[in-house]
Order: structure tokens, then C-alpha cells, then sequence
């Protein structure tokens, strides 16, 4: 069967492809998937459960339920300085979809969309399928992987539609500064610029680092697609919810594109979402204490290795470590841990261009795999 140009141009996951790779090992430790190590918290999984045994089985409405949608409106104007109510909400199959719909409603054929670099790989995908263009923008090691306007303005060209921000970001751990996303939201508004804002690690700092969302600055709102999800904040990435949050014209739009794939998020599923929102908190601080300290045994460990050195990650559970001078291509280095010790990590180039010369570790796995791992690579590559 012949398949469409459209779907044969799609590009392929790195990160899929050394858990491929790995499948044929035994004894693997996996530093390559983003996911927390922990189990969803009780009380989430409670409010799912009730919700499945009083009925909650059926079809609900395409932007999501009132109920959580009003929970999420609550959310964003208490702790990420929004306006908003309701309708500014539509609740998706994590923030997948919603980077998705974004790129549908925003992008005609060819529009140029500007991708600071690293980043998160399925942007291209989705990019790909609103038929824009992805223009890669490189961010720099020496700025702590931070995104700026300056850097920004030299890549916008008249076909150029919008900007994507990830901060926390996947896959170098940095925490844009308000400051620098101040001059971005200008730039912005120079240049007329849509902000597709993905936000799913704001809980995930570390230190004096502060999330903050561009969407809230002034005159910012209208051109700003706010994504988020539950996965990370709440170790809940299997039961595949997020939102967007947007003027409501982009929500009414959104939803004709949810409409049209996946109708609308599990019930049950959402109501576990409202118990996130409105349940005991505590359990992200503990879930953050624990990534915390496995930042930091990851990052000492990495930079006592001969040819790697790791600058300390802001947020996310990402270490984005250098392995330049070990002389080999990310790739190779990769390959090298995984077919000699069965380290499973992530090649920076999967991340496009500019992850060339890094490997992503994540430091969401348990303390005692992250030790095992590193006492592996010593053994592979070395001691300074």
C-alpha cells in the first residue's frame, strides 16, 4: 500500500529508537525515558476509581468537563497569574495533544515556526503535520540552555508565525528567566509572533529557580497557547490528560480539531485530574525532594567520568550532559554504554541539531539505579 508523503516524512523517535536498541540486552538500567519513577498518589487514583464505579463511563463533552476545566481556570490564575475562566480551557489527551491542536489552528502551509534547540523531539512531528517549517534555534551551554529574544529576532524572517517556549525544558533541565521571557514577549509582540508556551515541568525546580508563564505578562494572553499536563507533576503519564489554555476563539478551534481525532479525555480520568488539583499537594514536594537528590548524585558522578562534564539542571528530571571530549559522536557514546554496560541514554542529536556532542541522562529513576549506572560508566569510559 502507498503511503502518503505526508506521513513517510515524519521523523522518527531517537529516544524510541534506543529503547529498540536496548531490547536485546538483558540487565539494563534506563537513563533515556522521561517519566517519574513514582506510582500515581493515592488520592488520584481513589478519586479514578470512584469515578469508574458511580458510572463516570460514557461520552462527556469535547473541551472536557466543567468541572475540571473551571479547576484548571482556578489553577492558572492562583499560581501562574492568569485571567481566565473556563472557556479559556480545553483538556486533552496529555500535552501531546494539545502541542498538536496548537500547531493545526495556528500554522497554515508553510509558515515558519521558531524552535530554540534542543528540544523536545515530537515538536517536529507535530509541526510537520500543520505543514509549517521548523526553524531551529540554537540555545547555548555557556547561557544554561536559556532562550534569547536576541538570539531569537536573527531567525524570524516574513514567514514567520510563531515561537515555542518549553521551560522547565526537555531535554537540558534549563528554567528561562522572567527576565529573558520578557524580552521575548516583546519580541513577540514586534514581530506579531504566536507563543506556543509548553509548561508540563513547572513543578519540577530546583533551588531559587521560579517558573514563570509568558502567557501572564502584559498584552501577552491573546497571543499565547499556555500547554500543560498532569504526567509530570503527578506521576501520572499513563493516564494521558493535559490542557491548554488560551483566548477563547483558539479553545473553540482546538476543540473542532479534538472534535475531529479523539472526541474527548476519559471521565473518569478528569475527575481524577480535579483531586490533583485540589487535593493534598505535599505529595509533589516529596516526589521533588526525591528528584532533587537524584539530580545531584547524577550530576557529581557524570563530571568525575573521563570526557564527559555536566552543567547543573534548573528543573525537569533532565541532565544534559557534554561528552565532547570523549571524541565520538553522542551517538556512538550511546551505543558504546549501551552494547558494553547496559547504560540505556538518549544521544542529544535525537533532540535535533544542536544536541550534537550530548547525551540526555534522566534522573527520574531510583537512587539505586542512578549509582548503579554511574559506577557502570566509570568502568566503560573512566576516571578523570
Amino acid at each position: 500500500m502507498e503511503l502518503s508523503k505526508r506521513v513517510s516524512t515524519l521523523p522518527a523517535s531517537g529516544i524510541r529508537a534506543m529503547f529498540t536498541l536496548a531490547e536485546k540486552y538483558e540487565n539494563t538500567i534506563n537513563l533515556c525515558i522521561g517519566e517519574p519513577g513514582f506510582i500515581t498518589p493515592q488520592h488520584i487514583i481513589d478519586a479514578g476509581c470512584k469515578a469508574w464505579n458511580d458510572g463516570y463511563t460514557k461520552y462527556v463533552s469535547n473541551p472536557g468537563m466543567m468541572v475540571l476545566r473551571k479547576a484548571i481556570a482556578e489553577k492558572m490564575n492562583r499560581d501562574n497569574g492568569f485571567d481566565v475562566k473556563a472557556e479559556n480551557v480545553i483538556v486533552t489527551f496529555g500535552a501531546n495533544q494539545s502541542l498538536f491542536s496548537s500547531m493545526q489552528v495556528v500554522l497554515n502551509p508553510g509558515d515558519e515556526i521558531l524552535v530554540p534547540n534542543p528540544c523536545f523531539p515530537n515538536y517536529f512531528g507535530y509541526i510537520a503535520l500543520a505543514q509549517g517549517k521548523p526553524v531551529t534555534v540554537p540555545t547555548y551551554e555557556e547561557d544554561c540552555f536559556h532562550i534569547k529574544a536576541a538570539v531569537l529576532e536573527k531567525y524570524i524572517t516574513p514567514k514567520t508565525r510563531a515561537v515555542i517556549i518549553n521551560s522547565p525544558c526537555n531535554p537540558t533541565g534549563s528554567v528561562t528567566p522572567k527576565e529573558d521571557l520578557v524580552e521575548i514577549a516583546e519580541l513577540a509582540k514586534k514581530h506579531d509572533l504566536i507563543v506556543i508556551s509548553d509548561e508540563p515541568y513547572e513543578a519540577l525546580l530546583f533551588g531559587d529557580n521560579k517558573h514563570f508563564s509568558i502567557g501572564s505578562l502584559p498584552g501577552m494572553f491573546e497571543r499565547t497557547i499556555t500547554v500543560n499536563s498532569f504526567s509530570k507533576t503527578y506521576a501520572m503519564t499513563g493516564w494521558r490528560i493535559g490542557y491548554a489554555v488560551a483566548p477563547e476563539n483558539v479553545i473553540k478551534a482546538m476543540t473542532l480539531v479534538q472534535g475531529s481525532t479523539t472526541s474527548n479525555v476519559t471521565a473518569a480520568v478528569q475527575l481524577a485530574a480535579v483531586a490533583a488539583l485540589e487535593g493534598d499537594q505535599s505529595c509533589v514536594a516529596e516526589m521533588n525532594a526525591e528528584y532533587l537528590k537524584c539530580r545531584d548524585i547524577l550530576v557529581k558522578g557524570l563530571n568525575e567520568i573521563k570526557g564527559i562534564s555536566c552543567i547543573t539542571p534548573e528543573g525537569a528530571f533532565y541532565a544534559f550532559a557534554n561528552i565532547k571530549a570523549t571524541g565520538m559522536s553522542a551517538k556512538d557514546v550511546a551505543i558504546k554504554l549501551l552494547d558494553e554496560v547496559q547504560v540505556v541514554t538518549t544521544p542529544g542529536d535525537a533532540f535535533g541539531p544542536d544536541g550534537e556532542g550530548f547525551l540526555r541522562f534522566s534522573f527520574a529513576a531510583s537512587e539505586s539505579d542512578i549509582r548503579e549506572a554511574l559506577s557502570r560508566i566509570r568502568k566503560c569510559l573512566g576516571t578523570k
